[in-house]
This record gives C-alpha cells, sequence and structure tokens, in this order.
C-alpha cells in the first residue's frame, strides 16, 4: 500500500541524499543521513474547563560522517543551502579530529533492508482541536462521576504523526511514517491526609483502536478509590504479584541488562550469562518489530537493517544480546537490528515491540495458594543496580491474605536480586499488547518486604 504520506517521504529522502552527495564531495570516506519531520497537538482539560492546546512542529535532519575510524555528527534544522554546506565543513572537521574509535561505522551492505515493508503504522486522520478536548473532557468527566472522586489532576488528549527517512552511502534509502493517539486522566479520592491518586491511559497507532475515554476514566476512577484507607504492610519474605501495569519495569531491567554497550562495558549483571538459563523453564520474551499497528514497530532499524522477530528469551534461556553494529563490532558478533537513533548521535540499541509471553494460568489462580503476600500496583524511585542486579524500590498496592486481595497498603519497599527473582518469575495468562513493552500480571515469590 502506497503511504499516504509519500510526497513528504519523498522530500524527506531527497534531503537525505543530497546530504549523502554533499559529504562525499567533502571528502567522506562513508556517510549516513537522517531526517525527521512531526507534527503534534496536546489538549488539556481539568474540572470541567479547557486549559491548554499546544501544536507543534518540527523538521530536523542530521549527518554522520567517517573518515577512517573517525566519526563527526552534526544536526541541524536550517535548509538553506549555506547552512547545509557549513553542516556538512563541520561534521568533516569533526571526523577529521576525533579520536579513533576502533567499532564505529555504517551497518554492512550484506545486513541492509531490501526493502521498507507497509506495517500500517499511520493514521490519516488528524483531529481538531475540539476533538482533543472533547476525548480529555469524555475522560475526566467519566472519572469524576464516579462517587467518592473528590478533585482532579486533569485530563489530556494527543495527537502526532511523524516521518523519518534515512539514507546510507553503502546503499539503504527509505522512509516511513507513523501516528500517534493517547487519551489520559488523573484524579484524587478522599480528603485531607487520606487522599489517594491513580491515572489510567490509552493510545493507539490509529484512531479506532484507542479504547474510548469514558472507559479511560471510569478506570481511573476505581483505581483510585480502591487505594484510600492504607494500611502499612509487615515486615517479611513473601510471594509478591505484580499487576501489567508495573511488570513491565522488569522487561526494562532485562532489555538494559542485555544491551550490547553494557555488555561491552562489563557493567551488565547478565554479562556472562549468554546461552544460560536466566528464567525459569517455559518463559518466552520476545521482540516482535513488524507487528501490525504495533505501538513501536519499525519497519527498518536506525541503521538500515532488516529487523526480525526474536525470542529473547527462550525456554528460560536468554539467546541474544540487543545490539547495534557498534556494539556487535565490540563483541565480535553481527547486529541483531536493534539499532535506533536521532539526529545528533550515534545509534544504539533498543527494543520494538518488546513482551513476556502469557502463562496458562489466570490472574486468580497464581495467587490462590498465597497466604499472605503482596500486591503491587505502582512501583517508586529508581533502587535497581544495572551492574550487580539488586533491586529494592518502593511500592504500594493490596496485601494478600488466603488468595484474595485484603486490603490497600503504602508505604512499603520490596528487595530482591534481579537474578533471583527472574528464576522464580511465573506469568499469568492475561497479557494483551497495549503499550508497546507488555507483560502479563506476574507472581515472583521470595521477595523481601519492608513495612512496618
Amino acid at each position: 500500500m502506497t503511504s499516504p504520506f509519500k510526497a513528504t517521504e519523498t522530500r524527506l529522502l531527497d534531503r537525505v541524499s543530497d546530504l549523502l552527495a554533499r559529504a562525499q564531495r567533502a571528502g567522506a570516506e562513508s556517510a549516513d543521513a537522517v531526517a525527521f519531520e512531526s507534527a503534534s497537538l496536546n489538549a488539556s482539560y481539568r474540572l470541567g474547563k479547557r486549559e491548554d492546546l499546544v501544536r507543534a512542529e518540527s523538521r530536523e535532519f542530521g549527518l554522520r560522517i567517517f573518515m577512517g575510524r573517525r566519526q563527526g555528527i552534526v544536526s541541524s534544522s536550517d535548509e538553506a543551502p549555506a547552512a547545509l554546506d557549513e553542516l556538512v565543513e563541520r561534521a568533516a572537521a569533526m571526523a577529521r579530529a576525533a579520536p579513533e574509535d576502533p567499532y564505529c561505522g555504517l551497518a554492512d551492505a550484506t545486513d541492509l533492508a531490501r526493502n521498507v515493508p507497509d506495517l500500517d503504522l499511520v493514521d490519516t486522520a488528524e483531529p481538531s482541536g475540539d476533538r482533543l478536548f472533547a476525548q480529555a473532557a469524555g475522560a475526566e468527566d467519566a472519572a469524576r462521576a464516579v462517587h467518592g472522586i473528590t478533585n482532579s489532576e486533569g485530563a489530556g488528549a494527543a495527537w502526532s504523526r511523524s516521518s523519518v527517512a534515512l539514507a546510507t552511502s553503502t546503499g539503504f534509502a527509505g522512509a516511513y511514517s507513523s501516528s500517534h493517539f493517547s487519551v489520559s486522566v488523573a484524579v484524587i479520592a478522599g480528603t485531607g491526609t487520606a487522599m489517594e491518586r491513580d491515572y489510567e491511559y490509552g493510545s493507539a497507532r490509529h484512531l479506532a483502536d484507542l479504547p474510548k475515554p469514558a472507559d479511560i476514566g471510569h478506570l481511573a476512577a476505581e483505581r483510585t478509590i480502591r487505594r484510600l484507607h492504607p494500611k502499612k504492610a509487615e515486615t517479611a519474605k513473601v510471594p509478591v504479584v505484580f499487576e501489567p501495569r508495573v511488570a513491565t519495569s522488569f522487561l526494562g531491567h532485562l532489555s538494559g541488562a542485555i544491551s550490547g554497550p553494557a555488555v561491552a562495558r562489563g557493567t551488565s549483571f547478565l554479562r556472562d550469562k549468554m546461552q544460560a538459563a536466566v528464567f525459569a523453564p517455559g518463559i518466552i520474551v520476545i521482540d516482535e518489530p513488524h507487528r501490525q499497528r504495533g505501538p513501536r514497530s519499525r519497519p527498518v532499524d536506525g541503521e538500515g537493517v532488516a529487523p526480525r522477530r526474536r525470542e529473547v528469551i527462550a525456554d528460560g534461556v536468554l539467546t541474544t544480546w540487543l545490539l547495534d553494529s557498534a556494539s556487535a563490532r565490540q563483541l565480535k558478533l553481527k547486529t541483531t537490528g536493534h539499532a535506533s537513533r536521532g539526529t545528533s548521535g550515534p545509534p544504539g540499541p533498543s527494543t520494538s515491540n518488546f513482551y513476556l509471553a502469557a502463562g496458562t494460568q489466570t490472574p486468580a489462580a497464581l495467587m490462590h495458594d498465597i497466604k499472605a503476600g503482596l500486591y503491587v500496583t505502582d512501583l517508586i524511585g529508581f533502587g535497581v543496580n544495572g551492574v550487580t542486579g539488586d533491586y529494592s524500590r518502593g511500592a504500594a498496592g493490596f496485601w494478600i491474605e488466603n488468595g484474595e486481595l485484603a486490603y490497600p497498603v503504602s508505604e512499603i519497599t520490596i528487595a530482591g536480586n534481579l537474578k533471583d527473582m527472574f528464576k522464580a518469575l511465573t506469568p499469568a495468562d492475561d497479557l494483551v499488547f497495549r503499550w508497546g513493552v507488555d507483560a502479563p500480571t506476574i507472581r515472583i515469590d521470595g521477595m523481601t518486604v519492608a513495612g512496618r
């Protein structure tokens, strides 16, 4: 299917191709150029009134020039011919003066994508400000209508569209566009020192896939009200269950630990675990870049390499690092097609649609044998050591008694080590693809809960 923004993509491709030609005339041994163009509209709404409507538009491009094993990177938004000449001169001068990096360079030509597949990432609909205000109002009005909600932090609705083009002197030239719609709301329940807050949001590539604003508002209100009148938990070592919204954080810890640069520097707690059992048997973690309408789908990576679906964890075993070309060379491996980049820096690895595969038990079945434990709905702070795997974070949620949620708890800390936590992790069957990094409810036995 032809992109509805073919003219924009063609214009951006012309720009990056022109930059490459200028770089080669300036003496570059090799080069790549990237261009981004975006537009966004954001509406905020609070206590029944419109607050702000902000539109932003931007166009930026970046050029990376190589002189041997030296690289220079410059970005700009000025497309005047004289400014482009100056940009190329600066990038070339930086490359000549930069220290040698034995691992820098473009992706090998044999790894480059031969085409840019259509993943249906862009919706041609561009909502008006009135439409966005109506969505935000629908979410907040639904939340405030729930008995027990006493205040609102506000609601928002947003739309954005972006196009990106990349060209390399090794033969890749491609472009694609994407769109994004979202609605969010945060509300407060209770009064005085007994207030609690929570939120809910929805997002999608296409407007038709966005959850109804009223449903988002109702869920935000329900989440907030059930947090009222929390207690402090007793200090103990117990099973801890994480709802999907916070369970995704463990995928973030995993992706950081298997990122090529961290492994190459020796700053990952999984640096020596390739082809080792990191999780329990049966656990699968997948990176899926080509999912249709996926929140983090990408037809090619930031170096023009064709990405593919990978079982990063297969039957509990770590099967791959996340590599761009530079980290792959440092580890004497091949890129895995995970490069991501902007205009002002070199590529670095990142995941696409990254998820923990569902298990076989319902969340209720996962909890039914827990005599005493914790169900986490909120995590606070960043107490995770990526080098050792030590884990300690503030948390709030509900105390579990005899397999049921008994009462809300807050002001507690949960602690463990990710190496042990990964091995003790069990997923439920309630995986839903919502955010681009997704997980079902998970249970981790033997964590330390520090309360009163």
